[in-house]
């Protein structure tokens, strides 16, 4: 039996490749809610939103423009599928 991956939920305002932030969460958050988290913990502006599943769970892709004009890409365990 093949799976296919689910369609991924997007908001794409700006691409741009960047370093990569891991950051764990077991309650398993939906993207407004992870949107909302990274926004208020690093106090950037958040560029795009995508949920991607991985391994049978869902896994957020967060893009913030940094206060020093960087940007980072911060990916927060969703629920599981």
């Amino acid at each position: 039996m093949a799976l296919l991956p689910s369609p991924a939920i997007a908001i794409d305002l700006f691409a741009a490749r960047s370093p990569v932030l891991q950051v764990a969460q077991s309650d398993g958050m939906t993207l407004s809610e992870a949107i909302e988290s990274v926004r208020q913990r690093t106090g950037g502006k958040v560029l795009s939103a995508e949920t991607r599943v991985q391994g049978g769970r869902e896994v957020h892709h967060i893009k913030v423009l940094t206060k020093d004009g960087k940007v980072r890409t911060h990916k927060v365990n969703g629920r599981r599928r």
